[in-house]
């Protein structure tokens, strides 16, 4: 991962300021890529079952269930992610349950690394280098999109919105690109006073 990762920081943690913000990446999480028809009663049962969720028909929208969640990216494409520790033995699990069902299950825990945004000022920052509007109003908690930031292709999940805190965004990336996004937010922060610290 870059060297100025987590805990290689040439920053100096500082006491998070009004608006400050917080990056890390998130370690130990698991990603897998799920494809089938939505309108396939058998699919989304089958899904269900196995998740205990029900995936997310929106465009723009996820859906958890404790610490998994299901990230929509197409119309009939979604992102699991959670702890490697919990998704992995949900591989099995699904690809048994959708054997009969036209349906693609990938493990693309190594293809993507999800950094962690955090603060009063991270839609700032994220708005240096990306057009989606991340306005609360167009941007609620739950919503996920895929955008450019810094001209390197993301997908970005809004997790949680604390009025004290700040909203709290996971942006996962290609791994290839990981190493200059980590830089560029790390820089795009400065000026709030970036933390650089650890996330599970």
């Amino acid at each position: 991962m870059p060297e100025a990762g987590p805990g290689r920081s040439t920053l100096e943690p500082a006491r998070l300021r009004p608006r400050g913000v917080r990056l890390g990446e998130r370690q130990g999480l698991g990603k897998i890529d799920l494809r089938g028809d939505p309108q396939d009663r058998a699919f989304m049962t089958a899904v269900g079952r196995v998740l205990d969720l029900l995936l997310p028909s929106e465009p723009g929208t996820s859906a958890s269930q404790e610490r998994i969640a299901a990230l929509w990216l197409g119309p009939d494409q979604w992102l699991l992610t959670g702890p490697a520790s919990d998704l992995a033995p949900l591989l099995g699990p699904l690809r048994e349950a959708l054997a009969d069902v036209h349906a693609a299950i990938t493990e693309v825990t190594d293809g993507r690394v999800a950094f962690r945004l955090a603060g009063p000022s991270a839609r700032d920052v994220l708005a240096k280098g990306c057009p989606l509007d991340l306005h609360p109003r167009a941007f609620p908690v739950g919503s996920c999109a895929q955008s450019l930031l810094a001209k390197a292709a993301v997908l970005i999940h809004l997790l949680d919105d604390d009025r004290e805190r700040g909203p709290g965004f996971d942006v996962y990336v290609a791994r290839s690109f990981a190493h200059y996004l980590w830089l560029w937010l790390e820089d795009a922060g400065r000026e709030y006073g970036v933390q650089i610290e650890p996330v599970t």
